[in-house]
């Protein structure tokens, strides 16, 4: 478990699968503006319980490392945080993506849990470099990247589907300290 002032993640476990049901399924309409689509099984107790045993399969081979964030004043899961497409070899680095319940949205919550989980890929896992996309129209999402220490590095246009529909990305990154 990394633990900050207002929020600690830790790998999800099996016996989270109810509440991520329920996190994904109270903002389905929120999380879709700025995700890939789902299918309605996305959404089932079932599913997110093989995702969980999924993310610790990607976490042994080192391949990418899924966290929820939760709530330090009533252990609440009130988002999700993780390390994704890890590269090993002469580029050392990930990307990271987020997502926080609408409802705790706003007050930083997104970028502490952010800062827990770069201080986590540079000190423990050696990474190099971690990247992020984010829509341009997603200002509050590159603001939280910001206030954590990224830069923009340019965008990246057609990068991602979501809804249907090939979105350009404002591309951020952030340099391990120990490595400049």
């Amino acid at each position: 478990m990394l633990k900050g002032d207002k929020v600690y993640i830790r790998p999800l476990e099996v016996e989270d699968a109810s509440e991520m049901a329920s996190f994904q399924t109270n903002n389905r309409k929120f999380f879709e503006m700025f995700s890939m689509e789902r299918i309605d099984d996305f959404y089932k107790e079932e599913t997110q319980r093989q995702r969980i045993k999924e993310f610790h399969e990607e976490m042994v081979k080192d391949d990418g490392y899924y966290f929820g964030i939760f709530y330090v004043e009533n252990d609440q899961l009130i988002g999700t945080i993780n390390l994704f497409q890890v590269l090993r070899g002469s580029l050392q680095g990930a990307f990271v993506g987020y997502f926080v319940d609408q409802k705790h949205n706003g007050l930083g919550f997104a970028t502490e849990a952010v800062e827990l989980v770069v201080e986590h890929g540079f000190k423990e896992l050696q990474l190099h470099r971690i990247e992020a996309g984010v829509m341009p129209r997603n200002k509050a999402s590159i603001r939280v990247l910001e206030k954590a220490g990224f830069h923009k590095e340019g965008i990246a246009r057609k990068n991602v589907k979501i809804n249907g529909r090939w979105e350009d990305h404002q591309m951020l990154a952030i340099i391990n300290p120990e490595d400049e």
